[in-house]
């Protein structure tokens, strides 16, 4: 029998979806449980794809845990709870390449890329779709720079840690972006605000003219 579920990485709980798939196996729900836990440490804070295969006849189980998509692995990477929405206009973040290729690292045994350095670049396709800077810049002009050898050096080196010197230097040009980001922002609401407040005595002008002429009549 096969159990397919999605589960918090090392801290999923018993619940009712559980009980309901594990019930008519009949195998033990907290044992189950902490295997799970004890697969999906590495994990944490992330949604994970767990299979379980149970021996009807033993009820013994095995646990297989697929790898988390690669936008949840950058997420936690970069300490983010979500993408941007408008990805052109809002950055969310300012990866280093260390980070995008410890990103390669951990889902290139599930992707289909013929090496480190094709999932190095699929990993910053993802940053592009979710707002994400990738050594201050945007994360298509990265799959540029990955594709022409510019980061081999480091990719072949398997290099995932980023120097607090360089940490630093990103993450001051991201408090720009972002501080450009917001004053956008309110300018983009007050000029709403504007358009809608110039808005109203036209539509009220509009009512007034539509407003049927009454008619008085005369007195006989």
């Amino acid at each position: 029998m096969i159990i397919k579920i999605l589960a918090e990485g090392g801290n999923m709980k018993p619940g009712p979806a559980l009980s309901q798939q594990l019930g008519p196996a009949g195998v033990n729900m907290g044992q189950v449980i902490s295997k799970i836990n004890e697969s999906t440490q590495g994990f944490k804070g992330l949604t994970v794809p767990v299979t379980i295969d149970v021996d009807m006849s033993t009820k013994a189980f095995e646990i297989s845990v697929s790898s988390p998509p690669v936008s949840g692995l950058l997420k936690k990477e970069l300490g983010i709870e979500k993408g941007a929405a408008e990805q052109k206009k809002l950055q969310v973040a300012n990866a280093s390449i260390e980070q995008i290729i410890s990103v390669a690292k951990q889902k290139f045994p599930h992707m289909l890329c013929k090496d480190l350095k094709s999932a190095v670049k699929t990993v910053a396709g993802t940053c592009v779709s979710l707002g994400i800077l990738i050594e201050n810049k945007p994360a298509v002009e990265i799959e540029t720079d990955i594709e022409e050898g510019k980061y081999d050096k480091e990719i072949n080196a398997e290099k995932t840690e980023t120097s607090p010197e360089k940490r630093e230097k990103l993450d001051a040009y991201f408090v720009d972006v972002h501080g450009a980001q917001e004053k956008l922002k309110k300018q983009e609401e007050a000029d709403k605000e504007a358009a809608e407040a110039a808005k109203a005595p036209k539509e009220e002008a509009g009512k007034e003219e539509e407003k049927p002429e009454e008619k008085v009549e005369e007195k006989k």
